[in-house]
C-alpha cells in the first residue's frame, strides 16, 4: 500500500494552502461578520484552477483526479468554511451534473465559464417540505408544446443568487412511473428566464460568506433542449451527484478539523496558567492527542474513498462513511478547541468561534448524519 501523494498532489496542497493563508484568512472574519459573498475571491479561486478540477480540459477544466480536488477543498476549509462551500458546491453540485449527464451542447455552453470561476451554478433539490425526503418534492414541470412549464420552489440552494450565478439544475415532477411513484426529471434553468426568481438568504449561523438562496418558479418556460440527460432520470442523477458531493463535505470536515486543531494547539502552547503553558496539563494534552488521532483516521478514510473513485471502483458506501465520520470528527475537534480557549473561544475575535459555528452544517447538508447511517446500514445488509 502506498500512502504517498504524487508530486502534483503535494504541489496542489502547497499552493492552495498558500492561497488560503494569504488571500482568504485576512478577510474571512470580516466577510463572515458582514454576511458578504465575495465575487472577487471567487474569481481568484477560479484563476488558480479551483473550479472544474476533475473536468476534462476539452471544456476548460483541469483534468485532475478526484483526490486532488478533495485536497484543494480540504485546504480551503482549513481556513474558511464559507469559501470552501463555494468551491465544493461549485464543483460537486454545480458543475458535476452538467459534466456527467449533460449533452455536448450543454457542456460546451456552460462548462467553460463555470470551470474558470467566471460563473457559478446551483443544485436545486431541497424544498421547504422536502429535505431528507428528497422524494417529497412538489415542484412540477408540465410539457406544453415544445416547452416545459415549471412551477414550485427550492430552498437552501448554494451559489444560486449571487451576481456570478448563471443558473441552477432543478429537479421537478414530470409524471407518474408505472409503479405509481412520481417521475423526476432535471432541467437546466438559466437566470434571466421569465418567472424564475432567486432571493439570497441571510441571518445564517454558519457559512455566512457563502451564497445561499431561495428559488421560485412561476410558469417558467424551459425549452426541451434544457432537459438534463433523459426524461425520468432526475432522481438517479440527484442521488449520484450527492454520492460524490458527500466527499467534498467530508473534505470540509477534515480541513475544518485540521484548522481548528492547529489553532487550539498554538493557543495551548502560548497560553500560560499556573506558571506553565496549558498544553503541559494532561487534561489539555489529552484533548489535543484525541484530536490528532481522529483527524488522522478521518483523512485515511476520506482519501480511501477518493482512491476508489479514481480507480473506477464502487465508492458509495465509503463516501457515506467519510461524510459521516469527517463531519462528526470536526464536531468533536471544534468542541475541544473552544474548550481549550476558555472564554476567549466564545469571542468573534478568535477564529475558533467561527469554526465552531461552521461545523454544524456538515451534519445536515447533503444528507444528515441520520441519513448517512441509514445508507450505511443498507450497504452492510441491515
Amino acid at each position: 500500500m502506498d500512502f504517498d501523494l504524487s508530486k502534483e498532489q503535494e504541489m496542489i496542497r502547497r499552493e492552495v494552502r498558500k492561497f488560503a493563508q494569504y488571500e482568504i484568512a485576512p478577510v474571512a472574519g470580516e466577510l463572515d461578520e458582514k454576511e458578504a459573498f465575495s465575487s472577487e475571491l471567487t474569481k481568484k479561486m477560479g484563476e488558480i484552477g479551483l473550479f472544474g478540477m476533475v473536468v476534462s480540459e476539452k471544456y476548460d477544466g483541469q483534468g485532475l483526479d478526484y483526490l486532488s480536488y478533495i485536497i484543494a477543498v480540504e485546504e480551503i476549509s482549513r481556513v474558511d468554511g464559507s469559501q470552501a462551500a463555494t468551491i465544493a458546491a461549485g464543483n460537486s453540485l454545480g458543475i458535476g451534473p452538467i459534466y456527467y449527464y449533460g449533452s455536448e451542447e450543454q457542456k460546451s455552453k456552460f462548462l467553460p465559464k463555470l470551470c474558470s470561476g467566471e460563473g457559478l451554478w446551483g443544485f436545486g433539490l431541497t424544498e421547504p417540505t422536502a429535505g431528507s425526503d428528497a422524494g417529497g418534492s412538489k415542484t412540477t414541470a408540465v410539457l406544453n408544446g415544445n416547452e416545459w412549464v415549471l412551477n414550485g420552489s427550492k430552498i437552501f440552494i448554494t451559489n444560486a443568487a449571487c451576481e456570478l450565478s448563471m443558473g441552477v439544475t432543478v429537479q421537478a415532477i414530470t409524471g407518474t412511473r408505472p409503479d405509481g411513484k412520481p417521475e423526476y426529471t432535471c432541467f437546466l434553468v438559466e437566470h434571466g428566464t421569465p418567472g424564475f426568481k432567486s432571493m439570497p438568504m441571510h441571518k445564517k449561523m454558519m457559512w455566512r460568506a457563502s451564497d445561499t438562496a431561495e428559488l421560485y418558479f412561476d410558469d417558467v418556460r424551459i425549452p426541451e433542449k434544457n432537459i438534463l440527460g433523459q426524461k425520468g432520470d432526475g432522481f438517479h442523477q440527484m442521488l449520484a451527484t450527492l454520492d460524490r458531493g458527500r466527499l467534498s463535505i467530508g473534505a470540509m470536515g477534515l480541513g475544518g478539523s485540521q484548522g481548528a486543531y492547529e489553532i487550539a494547539l498554538k493557543y495551548a502552547k502560548n497560553r500560560v496558567q499556573f506558571g506553565q503553558p496549558i498544553c503541559k496539563f494532561q487534561a489539555i494534552a489529552f484533548k489535543l492527542a484525541d484530536c490528532a488521532v481522529e483527524i488522522e483516521c478521518a483523512r485515511n478514510l476520506l482519501y480511501k474513498a477518493c482512491w476508489l473513485i479514481d480507480q473506477n471502483r464502487p465508492f458509495e458506501k465509503e463516501a457515506s462513511m467519510a461524510k459521516l465520520y469527517c463531519s462528526e470528527v470536526m464536531g468533536r475537534v471544534v468542541n475541544h478547541a473552544v474548550q481549550i480557549h476558555g472564554g476567549y473561544g466564545l469571542m468573534k475575535e478568535y477564529d475558533v468561534e467561527r469554526f465552531f459555528r461552521d461545523q454544524k452544517l456538515l451534519e445536515i447538508g447533503e444528507g444528515t448524519s441520520e441519513v448517512q447511517r441509514i445508507v450505511i446500514s443498507r450497504y452492510i445488509g441491515c
